[in-house]
Order: C-alpha cells, then structure tokens, then sequence
C-alpha cells in the first residue's frame, strides 16, 4: 500500500471494502472522471475551459466530478485571484500516476472505434507524454 496516496473520499465508501478494482472504479469511474483526467494530463485550465472542451456536460455535473476526482486526491483546485475566485485545476503528483490508465483505455477505445464504427475521426488523439 502505498502511505503517500490520499485516504480518498469518507462520503463516498468502498462498495466492496478491500478491493482494489472497487477502489480504483470509486476513484476514476464515472461518465467524465477519464475523460476529465485526460484533458488535465495536457495541462491545467480554468473550469470554463474545461466546460468548453466537454459541450455535453453540464456545469453542475462537472463540478461535481471535479470535487470527487479533489477529494480522491487525483486533482487540485487552486485558487488565483480575488472573488469571484478564479481558480485553475490541474492533476496531483499523485493523480499523474493514474495517466498510464487513462492512456491504455484511450487505446482502447481508438480500436473499439474502429472496430465497431468504421474509421471516424479523433476528437482527442493526442498522445499523453
């Protein structure tokens, strides 16, 4: 076990307590998590910039995702100016040592495309470094 990860988030329990699976799917599952991570592994951005690169989701859906992914310890929230704060997210050393994940399942899911929808066009083929 690793002492330097974050204890995660005590409103959001372990469905299956013990269970690594379980534990990583609590953290980085969800409709955005992934996709909210990718975005950050290309640098850090105001919320508005965030919501722009995600059309579909909603205000309140990706403040949301944004606290959970804060409270697990995957992200940062910092503030940089007086209120209304503007504040920047940007992924925590300890949410970089997720990306390998989030890159195989982009992988993944390029070849899932092409499998199942023909060749389309990427909206995010950039390569995390």
């Amino acid at each position: 076990m690793d002492k330097k990860a974050p204890g995660g988030n005590p409103s959001r329990p372990n469905p299956l307590p013990g269970c690594p699976m379980a534990a990583a799917f609590a953290a980085i599952g969800g409709k955005w998590k992934l996709t909210l991570l990718y975005w950050l592994a290309h640098g850090e951005t105001h919320f508005a910039g965030l919501r722009r690169r995600g059309a579909p989701i909603t205000p309140k859906v990706l403040a949301e995702q944004l606290r959970e992914l804060e409270a697990d310890g995957l992200v940062e929230r910092v503030v940089t100016g007086p209120v209304p704060a503007r504040v920047i997210y940007r992924l925590t050393p300890y949410g970089t040592t997720v990306l390998p994940v989030v890159e195989g399942v982009r992988v993944w899911g390029e070849t899932h495309l092409r499998l199942t929808a023909g060749d389309q066009e990427s909206n995010c083929a950039t390569v995390i470094a």
